[in-house]
């Protein structure tokens, strides 16, 4: 069984300073943290913040190559942790088929975001995520964080980031 997430947010991890996404149902009665790097945190928070860049950026290709070929992102399914590790998949109709293709979870939800396709994560996942990440106390989000995430995009250049030869 799986339960629908949506994105609540980026932050920052107080020890290791990685950044995490947030992930929580409808309901509010799970939540999953998944820590990310800070290139992977740029590539979610450009759909989340509505910025437009002038030529496409990876995970539009990505898509872009799936429309191409006939698909269509109809959803994407986050299914388990081993040894730290969150594993995902896309879930791509083709030919009246669903291929199930291996994902990294912040890939994953970067590409739903753009899609506007849902985010599923596995209910065994999330009663696990409970175990290992006790909520009581935390706070997940501060208005600091997402400052600092908002004034970064603000400052984002794609020219800046083009390749030098």
């Amino acid at each position: 069984m799986f339960i629908e997430m949506k994105v609540f947010g980026l932050a920052l991890d107080e020890n290791t300073k990685n950044p995490l996404i947030i992930l929580k149902d409808e309901e509010e009665k799970y939540v999953l943290p998944i820590w990310i790097g800070a290139l992977e945190a740029m590539a979610i928070s450009i759909p989340l913040n509505e910025v437009k860049t002038p030529r496409p950026l990876t995970h539009d290709l990505c898509l872009q190559v799936i429309r191409e070929m006939g698909g269509k992102l109809e959803e994407v399914q986050i299914m388990d942790i081993k040894d730290s590790t969150y594993f995902a998949r896309l879930m791509i109709s083709h030919n009246h088929q669903i291929l199930s293709i291996d994902s990294r979870p912040s890939d994953a939800i970067a590409l739903a975001l753009r899609e506007k396709v849902k985010i599923m994560v596995k209910k065994e996942l999330l009663l696990e995520a409970d175990k290992l990440f006790p909520r009581e106390g935390e706070e997940i989000l501060t208005d600091s964080e997402s400052k600092k995430w908002s004034e970064i995009l603000e400052k984002y250049d794609a020219h800046l980031t083009k390749y030098k030869m």
